[in-house]
């Protein structure tokens, strides 16, 4: 069984054209092991929690906060630390603050940014930290590159099985290897990639 996969195990089979179930486990463990590959370069997950949890954040700007992958408007709590003692006294309502990307939820897209509708409304402490978000984290659909990414780079791990000193072939510029990250796997993360962990 495959735990929280970018492609199903169909997916991998139809591009790779294997129609038996023979060696279904280990695809799904490429699948997973693919899926892993792919947080780790985009330093960031496409699944979603279950359940709502809390994080705290710095606010580097008393007008906004930068958040880890939020996918829920849903159970969303914004505290602020307003006395700098970690009691988290002060909730905001709606009309505090803006979500964004905007209408990121409805597009697909993951929450990364909280902004004040009123000036100063953050506070700028470094410890502790003054912003605890109650959210449901992660990314609120797979997006299709992220899909597509894994079936190719699920692919070439399942394959450098058929050549275990890491060379799948030679082409042009010499040795193919099929150890690393996939450059078209990459090309199709890019513009995923985040210096923020979910």
């Amino acid at each position: 069984m495959i735990d929280n996969g970018y492609c199903t195990l169909a997916d991998l089979k139809s591009v790779m054209r294997i129609v038996d179930n023979v060696d279904d486990a280990m695809l799904e463990s490429r699948i997973e092991e693919a899926s892993r590959v792919i947080d780790d370069y985009c330093d960031r997950r496409f699944y979603v929690d279950a359940t709502a949890s809390d994080r705290v954040f710095l606010a580097p700007s008393s007008d906004y906060v930068l958040t880890d992958d939020i996918a829920s408007t849903t159970g969303l709590v914004i505290k602020i630390d307003s006395g700098n003692n970690g009691t988290y006294s002060t909730t905001l309502t709606a009309a505090d603050y803006q979500l964004e990307p905007l209408n990121a939820v409805s597009k697909g897209m993951s929450i990364t940014r909280i902004v004040a509708t009123s000036p100063g409304r953050f506070p700028t402490t470094k410890a502790p930290a003054p912003v605890k978000i109650t959210a449901i984290w992660g990314w609120p659909a797979i997006p299709y590159p992220v899909r597509s990414a894994c079936i190719l780079q699920a692919g070439r791990l399942t394959k450098r099985g058929d050549s275990l000193l890491g060379v799948a072939g030679f082409g042009d510029l010499g040795a193919i290897s099929v150890r690393n990250i996939d450059p078209d796997v990459q090309k199709m993360l890019a513009p995923y990639k985040t210096a923020t962990l979910a």
